[in-house]
């Protein structure tokens, strides 16, 4: 028996017991050494863990599941009670795929970078729901995508950078310690910090795209896997669907809100584009809307509400850029909406934030 069917049989068993447990977001997995890593950084755990309604007992065990948006926002309060601003960033750069449990280890016994990436892009999925991930060809590289697709999400840059650090280690296993992305991607706008993103991914970064994003080289997708494993690989990618026998749906309005978000950036969202993305047609995305005493429009300024808050927090975004984020024509559309929602300009309502209670 090899050395990696001894350290996965906890992880395959655990995940084969006959009272499985369903995935419901992600798999505790991804918040493998969480607890400690708050710790490292001077926060309270209890109280970063208590915020974000996640009982500690479950991080013990890689297939438990989390909800969604509470791992998210475990990931942001950590950020926010350490004061260290690249939790996110750093925590990803520490963690090792054997940490991350199925999804990683299917990862690590696939024949090739290639299939590694492809292989873990086509069973994300099932690792981690309201979630898209795609491997595709651009140029002379690949890119590996990704990007949470839950309406109630807002704040997910830490998930973000975490989840760029966990695949850049994943390559790194094939190609070695000083191997590095022709480019870095993420859809949030820069951070105070960002020259700290350049010198861990060892590779230029950029910020407001649409996806967060690593771009690999062509030529580095040949490597070998050197725990390629295909008897292990089969048996892990059957655990992890065996874990998403019932996989939840998300909800019409949740799914709305998360595709409204994503538009912004392109400028107004459309209802008739977003109907036909829910497979739905432009009477019956209204009616849904209309049962839950909603209307398209106003679900789009309600987003963009929360979003220009979230914004508004982080000290180092222009208020000038943030009308076109939000898909305004012009920075004055933007401050007449965001003073019929708070009564007070941009400018304001950032200064009472900043100011101490």
């Amino acid at each position: 028996m090899t050395d990696q069917m001894l350290i996965t049989r906890p992880l395959i068993g655990a995940a084969l017991r006959e009272n499985i447990c369903v995935n419901q977001g992600v798999l505790a997995a991804a918040a493998s050494g969480l607890d400690q890593f708050i710790s490292q950084y001077g926060a309270d755990v209890d109280r970063v863990l208590g915020r974000s309604g996640i009982n500690p007992e479950i991080l013990t065990s890689p297939t438990q599941s989390l909800q969604l948006v509470n791992y998210c926002k475990v990931l942001e309060e950590a950020a926010k009670e350490s004061q260290f601003d690249n939790f996110g960033l750093y925590y990803g750069r520490q963690f090792q795929p054997q940490s991350l449990g199925l999804i990683g280890y299917i990862g690590l016994c696939s024949a090739n970078l290639a299939h590694a990436l492809t292989n873990v892009a086509n069973a994300f999925h099932w690792h981690q729901h309201d979630t898209f991930v795609q491997f595709v060809e651009q140029g002379e590289c690949y890119r590996f995508d990704y990007q949470v697709r839950h309406g109630a999400i807002v704040c997910r840059r830490q998930d973000a950078e975490l989840t760029m650090g966990m695949i850049f280690n994943l390559i790194r296993q094939c190609a070695g310690k000083n191997w590095a992305p022709r480019e870095v991607h993420f859809e949030h706008p820069r951070p105070e910090l960002w020259h700290e993103h350049c010198k861990v991914f060892d590779a230029p970064v950029y910020f407001e795209q649409p996806f967060n994003s690593l771009l690999i080289p062509k030529s580095d997708l040949k490597r070998a896997m050197p725990g390629h494993d295909p008897i292990l690989l089969s048996v892990m990618t059957d655990a992890l669907k065996r874990l998403n026998m019932q996989p939840p749906a998300q909800d019409v309005i949740n799914q709305t809100r998360a595709h409204i978000q994503s538009a912004l950036l392109d400028g107004e969202p459309d209802l008739d584009t977003i109907a036909e993305q829910l497979n739905l047609s432009r009477w019956s995305l209204q009616r849904r809307l209309r049962q839950e005493n909603l209307s398209f429009s106003g679900l789009v300024d309600k987003v963009r509400q929360e979003v220009a808050t979230h914004y508004l927090h982080q000290k180092q975004m222009p208020i000038s850029e943030m009308g076109l984020m939000l898909g305004y024509s012009e920075t004055s559309a933007f401050s007449r909406a965001f003073r019929r929602w708070f009564g007070m300009s941009p400018r304001q309502y950032r200064q009472n934030q900043n100011q101490p209670h």
